[in-house]
């Protein structure tokens, strides 16, 4: 649902412009501040996450989502509808990192990577939904009714609430109440928790530069460059999540045998390359295929986060670091349709997809040079 979300706003965009006569600024500012929320909600679920419990505190977060998403069906102007937007982005922001952290400590630690690309795999399942489904339903429910399906997840958090217990690893620590300013410090506590948090906020944030850079602009960059309907547009974007998705199951898979290093690597250089070869393209037929490796690429990444970040970071702390690091990065990635918008306003959309490649340079030197291998080991 929170793919679903963030991804049918890049859709409704102009039928919301025009019910509520909006400015391009206003309606690119509604994607800006649910990003915004979605930090300082990220930020603080992840450091109540590791006080209060994983499963507790991610209910709090599905019910701050789907509560704000719905009032988004209501709003009346652009202060309100921004408004709910910010506050539904608080509760998506605490989901990321809760759910990775719920899963790296449920699973066995051969299968750490396997189990967070699973987890990945929802975000793209609903980011293909809306891809499918927002061209074929917007004319019937109108943006109001794509809103308000938002709601849904109020009913999954109760579900899960009364269903799922606390992982053993947790549990084990629950001894541990040291308070929120010791579980930042574990982030920057030495030398070596320095250089992990350095590296992951350098990954997290070229992660979600590019990822959103590149999605929210896709739909656009479809119709101006091949006059693409939406309906077809939607197809297209449809078949590079696709990809995507590919991408992130073989990550996992990647990542549990050869290690999380070289599979980040090779990741990376795959997606300087294909960004750049992608935007080149001017022929239909090419751009699909080419947009579903370049998704592969670009976004099979995000399978890994979940793993490396559980592996670097204690369990007082693993929550708070996921948030924390996804979030601040998520802050960068936030400007990824404003830079991409405004490089292909003065320039081209072409130029401004190729200029993401660079981003993966300075991605490949951090995981190198940065990143510890523990693939297999147990989490502290």
């Amino acid at each position: 649902m929170d793919g679903f979300d963030l991804l049918i706003l890049g859709f409704m965009l102009p039928a919301i412009r025009a019910a509520l006569h909006l400015s391009p600024e206003q309606a690119g500012a509604l994607v800006t501040w649910t990003l915004v929320g979605a930090v300082v909600g990220g930020i603080g679920f992840g450091l109540l996450s590791d006080r209060f419990g994983r499963v507790r505190v991610l209910t709090w977060t599905i019910a701050v989502f789907a509560l704000f998403t719905g009032l988004c069906a209501v709003a009346r102007g652009f202060s309100d509808l921004l408004f709910y937007r910010t506050m539904a982005g608080v509760g998506l922001g605490g989901e990321f990192g809760i759910g990775m952290a719920l899963a790296a400590e449920a699973c066995p630690p051969r299968e750490r990577a396997r189990f967070s690309s699973y987890v990945a795999l929802g975000w793209q399942a609903g980011v293909l939904g809306a891809a499918l489904l927002t061209p074929l339903l917007l004319p019937f429910l109108g943006w109001r009714g794509m809103f308000a399906l938002g709601l849904a997840p109020a009913l999954v958090a109760f579900v899960m609430r009364r269903t799922l217990s606390e992982p053993e690893t947790f549990v084990r620590r629950t001894p541990e109440r040291i308070g929120f300013a010791e579980r930042i410090k574990a982030l920057f506590g030495d030398a070596h928790s320095i250089k992990s948090s350095a590296a992951l906020f350098v990954l997290c944030s070229i992660q979600n530069f590019g990822y959103y850079g590149i999605m929210i602009w896709m739909p656009t960059f479809l119709c101006a460059k091949l006059g693409f309907s939406l309906t077809r547009s939607g197809m297209w974007t449809a078949v590079t999540v696709l990809g995507m998705m590919a991408g992130v199951w073989c990550f996992g898979q990647l990542a549990d045998r050869v290690g999380r290093k070289p599979t980040f690597v090779l990741y990376q250089i795959g997606a300087a390359v294909t960004v750049v070869l992608y935007a080149r393209l001017t022929q239909p037929a090419s751009m699909l295929w080419a947009g579903a490796v370049m998704g592969a690429f670009v976004n099979g990444m995000v399978g890994g986060y979940g793993a490396l970040l559980s592996e670097l970071y204690p369990t007082r702390a693993r929550a708070t670091a996921q948030n924390v690091l996804w979030n601040a990065g998520r802050a960068v990635g936030g400007l990824g349709p404003l830079v991409v918008g405004a490089i292909a306003s003065r320039y081209s959309y072409p130029v401004a997809i190729s200029t993401l490649a660079a981003l993966y340079v300075l991605d490949i030197a951090a995981t190198i040079f940065l990143v510890s291998e523990r693939k297999g080991h147990a989490l502290d």
